[in-house]
């Protein structure tokens, strides 16, 4: 039993040594656009050409309850020429759901 916990220990320390060691493969995980979409999406709020993407996502919780419930990931793109939030949502089941919100509007577009 002690011969495994030391090779168990062993392992993941091997394991978290490499984690600290390795290199990305892309220098900024977020996309090299990620700070333009941020300026836009703060100047279109501030705008009011925009809705802020704390209102969509309320909307989204309110439309999946639960306590496990919450956004993964989100952000300012654009479908052709209209600007939409690409919101990635954990339900409360562990479901994974990529909502589609018009920007302007608030509508949800596609998703759930």
């Amino acid at each position: 039993m002690r011969i495994r916990l030391t090779l168990a220990g062993a392992l993941l320390a091997a394991l978290l040594a490499g984690q600290a060691t390795a290199q990305p493969h892309e220098p900024n995980s977020l996309g090299a656009g990620w700070g333009q979409q941020q300026d836009e999406a703060r100047q279109g709020v501030q705008e009011h050409r925009l809705m802020p993407l704390g209102q969509i996502i309320e909307r989204l919780r309110r439309m999946n309850p639960g306590p496990s419930s919450h956004s993964l990931d989100s952000g300012l793109e654009r479908m052709g020429d209209k600007p939409i939030y690409r919101v990635r949502w954990m339900t409360n089941d562990g479901r994974v759901i990529d909502y589609i919100v018009d920007a302007v509007t608030g509508q949800v577009m596609s998703g759930g």
